[in-house]
């Protein structure tokens, strides 16, 4: 019998691999390949916490978290600036989240930055738009279509609920209406639509980099060509060109302002031959002294000289206005 057994032992131990301890022509289990979660941190994922974290809020770039955005909240929230219950559209959910991922105990939402609400979307009373663009430019997914003194409307679908775009309005035409009845948070939001209104806030922030590089590089171009050293022919010829412009305006503002006199004398001569004096000069007060003797040294220093003097020295004396 105890032969028999270590017979039994010996067989057992050549059908079994001595490493693994697993029995020859059986399969080994092949592990699935799972996604990696936001919430759990792998030592392969190239991600920081800054973006783990920010993978888990909503993406609605609302501000109300104190910050500009959802990427700045995240990285103050792994810098360990700011709190990680902060953030009222991800609701009480949001915070479980990133609770889990920090390792840290789940706190209230801080009444300080908001409630949890169910999701609203900005509606446009159209008859009241004046077109003035304000709300395009305060909408952070550009949910807004319109155009300058053309009527704007929302693109319900991708509106985010942020709030922004009501207090720039400057004739209140803006209200945010509720649209997922009682659901608040991410019950209220998927993680599509957070994806979503995550790209399209990255491509206006793309457009807006470029359109300020665009206007620097063109104000740069500006200040080269006005400072750069130019010919002397050129600058004779610029200022060629550009004197007969500026005596054109000066001559017509000394026409504008000759006609304008030869009208009040003509007036005043009219009144005079009717014995009618000028009104309202009797006590006039220091301030309109001033603003006349600063009209007539005016026109002394462009060189048009007034003659209603002329035509009060013509009157009796006894119609000379006393000041």
């Amino acid at each position: 019998m105890q032969a028999l057994a270590l017979c039994v032992c010996a067989l057992s131990g050549l059908l079994r691999n001595p490493a693994h301890g697993r029995v020859r022509g059986t399969a080994r289990p092949r592990s699935r390949h799972r996604p990696p979660r936001p919430d759990v941190a792998n030592v392969n994922d190239p991600k920081t916490l800054a973006d783990r974290i920010e993978d888990l809020l909503p993406q609605t770039q609302c501000t109300k978290c104190g910050y500009d955005g959802c990427r700045p909240y995240a990285e103050a929230v792994a810098a360990g600036i700011a709190n990680y219950n902060q953030c009222p559209p991800g609701g009480l959910e949001g915070v479980e989240r990133l609770a889990k991922l920090l390792g840290k105990p789940v706190i209230p939402i801080n009444p300080d930055n908001g409630v949890e609400r169910p999701r609203p979307v900005a509606f446009i009373d159209e008859q009241l738009c004046i077109g003035c663009t304000l709300c395009m430019q305060a909408c952070p997914v550009d949910a807004i279509v319109g155009a300058p003194k053309q009527m704007h409307t929302i693109v319900k679908d991708q509106c985010t609920g942020c709030d922004l775009c009501v207090a720039p309005c400057p004739v209140d035409c803006i209200a945010m209406i509720p649209v997922t009845g009682a659901a608040t948070g991410w019950d209220a939001w998927t993680q599509q639509q957070a994806d979503e209104a995550r790209v399209r806030h990255d491509r206006r922030a793309a457009r807006q980099a470029a359109e300020r590089n665009a206007a620097e590089a063109r104000a740069a171009a500006r200040r080269a060509a006005t400072s750069a050293p130019q010919p002397q022919a050129q600058q004779d010829a610029a200022t060629q060109a550009a004197s007969p412009t500026a005596d054109d305006a000066e001559a017509k503002k000394k026409a504008i302002i000759q006609a304008a006199l030869e009208r009040a004398r003509r007036k005043k001569a009219e009144l005079a031959e009717q014995g009618v004096g000028p009104r309202n000069v009797e006590h006039v007060s220091a301030d309109v002294q001033a603003q006349i003797d600063a009209a007539e040294a005016r026109r002394k220093r462009i060189g048009i000289e007034s003659n209603a003097s002329d035509a009060s020295d013509s009157a009796p004396d006894d119609d000379k206005p006393a000041r």
